[in-house]
């Protein structure tokens, strides 16, 4: 018994020398088993060759499985290792391949070019330049209504391209459709005044309104949609405390979105004050 305990220490000891015994063993059985199926005959028939296979494989087989009782400790310490170093380079490089990723979607997808206007969550800017690790803007203030770059670099990872839409604002770097709202607090008619408010906002569009339409018609035809036409549109909605909120909507150019808007908000007091100007007194 000591015996077989000093042999199985051996073995478990020189784990390489035994492993080599091993396959020496079982490719010498097989070999030997594969020269008896063979014979002595010139051509192997069909059923001679199924056998070979099988004896081929089942020794490779057994010398795996052979092989993996053997050194089953050291291989579930070598894959728990290998899977800490995997989880652990992962987690650690998670950003980076994110933004290596975001970067060849960008890529595939075309969704904008070095100097196009986008939007990506609430950073606006124009694309000054892009790599595989991250992109950078010049930060425009669009949020605000208005449309001038307020002197910010701004830098973002690639990543971000998967979080949040890219938006192509190119379009809007020459004519933009600029909206505003003002509020009146006083319950009161205000479509009268409408007619004589869009001739005046016509009047403040007449040198450009030729363009505008033509520039209007690229974006639809580029877009493959039907969008709101040049001229100037004027709706009416109630706030949440009762009062009346007036939106117009125009397209101009973009360098003179505030500009215009200052005098149709100009006109439109004047109007509201001729019209009603009790209540114009009282707010």
């Amino acid at each position: 018994m000591e015996q077989v305990t000093i042999v199985i220490d051996f073995l478990a000891t020189y784990k390489l020398f035994v492993t080599v015994l091993i396959i020496l063993l079982l490719s010498m059985l097989k070999r030997f088993v594969v020269s008896k199926i063979r014979g002595d005959v010139a051509f192997v028939s069909e059923g001679q060759r199924k056998w070979m296979s099988r004896t081929k494989n089942g020794t490779f087989i057994l010398i795996v499985m052979v092989l993996f009782l053997l050194w089953q400790t050291e291989i579930n310490k070598f894959a728990l290792s290998v899977t800490a170093i995997a989880i652990a380079f992962v987690v650690a490089s998670k950003e980076i391949i994110l933004c290596f990723t975001g970067s060849i979607q960008r890529a595939s997808s075309r969704s904008f070019v070095i100097g196009d206007w986008i939007e990506v969550g609430k950073l606006c800017g124009e694309v000054i330049e892009h790599n595989l690790m991250a992109t950078v803007i010049q930060e425009i203030d669009l949020h605000h209504g208005q449309y001038h770059y307020t002197g910010k670099t701004v830098t973002f990872p690639n990543s971000m391209f998967f979080s949040y839409a890219v938006k192509n604002l190119n379009f809007m770097k020459r004519y933009v459709y600029h909206s505003f709202t003002i509020t009146v607090v006083e319950f009161v008619n205000l479509y009268p005044l409408f007619p004589d408010l869009v001739e005046k906002i016509e009047a403040h569009c007449e040198d450009f309104l030729e363009v505008a339409t033509r520039y209007n018609n690229v974006i639809e035809k580029h877009a493959g949609v039907d969008l709101p036409g040049p001229e100037p549109h004027i709706h009416i909605h109630s706030g949440p405390a009762g009062e009346q909120l007036v939106n117009i909507m125009i397209f101009c150019p973009t360098e003179r979105a505030t500009h215009l808007e200052q005098h149709i908000r100009e006109d439109f007091m004047i109007a509201f004050h001729k019209a009603f100007p009790k209540s114009a007194a009282s707010e």
